[in-house]
């Protein structure tokens, strides 16, 4: 009976639905290029519960989806161009997928609006905001125009960026990022006033103390990057709503495994 109750309580304990939240990160980044139409299909197709993507600003004003500031890391086949100062025109001829694998040639960096279209009826786009306050203006018009408003969740590790965020759009999840406990000690008190719907923080600082101070504050946290089964069963435990992962349909079904 024991025992029973004991799966019982983790099951529970996967979340308010009973599931926990698969993010994939930067979609299904462990198999294909980051940040690219065919890494945030690929997680669809594996079961991922929402996708995670990087925006900047292009020169032109265009979102765009891309992690680092600059292209050389995914897209440098060409020149090392830093987004900010760069128009899409550009950087849409770069190659951003042979880095990964010779299969993923011909991979472009996509506008927000392409990611935005492959998101499924019932599944979340997380969108890290990578830029500053400048291109809320124009995510704004480019979620508009989607018509999946709703479906958008915002994060940023930018303190004055995720209050703006959570001023211009009242009605979607806002959480700030950070990855350093002294930090989150220093603006938890501001975090719970600030109207944000939690935090989402690297999973080596959550703890107890972290959980606790959500709870009393009726605040969720998202964490990431988790590719362990037992990391992630640990934060579950703990209550934690969403695990980011770069590789959401093998650590869904490794977590799975404790059912059978």
């Amino acid at each position: 009976m024991k025992i029973l109750l004991i799966f019982l309580l983790a099951f529970l304990s996967l979340s308010m639905d009973g599931q926990q939240t698969f993010i994939a990160h930067r979609g299904a980044s462990w198999l294909a290029p980051e940040n690219t139409v065919t890494s945030a299909n690929l997680a669809w197709e594996l079961g991922a519960d929402a996708v995670e993507i990087d925006v900047y600003l292009t020169k032109n004003n265009k979102v765009m989806v891309i992690h680092d500031n600059s292209t050389g890391r995914t897209a440098g086949n060409v020149k090392n161009y830093t987004i900010r100062d760069t128009p899409s025109r550009v950087l849409r001829k770069l190659e951003a997928g042979s880095w990964k694998d010779e299969i993923f040639r011909g991979e472009k960096i996509p506008f927000i609006s392409e990611i935005l279209k492959t998101v499924p009826e019932g599944k979340k786009l997380v969108v890290e905001i990578k830029a500053g306050r400048e291109i809320i203006p124009y995510l704004r018009q480019e979620i508009k125009k989607s018509g999946k408003l709703k479906q958008v969740v915002f994060i940023c590790f930018n303190w004055e960026v995720i209050l703006e965020t959570r001023k211009v759009f009242p009605d979607n999840s806002c959480y700030w990022l950070s990855s350093s406990k002294e930090e989150w000690k220093s603006k938890k008190e501001e975090v719970a006033k600030a109207g944000l719907t939690g935090v989402n923080l690297h999973y080596k600082i959550i703890d107890e103390e972290v959980m606790q101070w959500a709870e009393k504050s009726n605040l969720e946290v998202l964490t990431w990057t988790v590719n362990d089964p037992d990391i992630a069963w640990k934060l579950t435990d703990m209550g934690v709503a969403g695990i980011t992962t770069d590789r959401p349909g093998w650590l869904k079904k490794e977590m799975g495994k404790f059912y059978e």
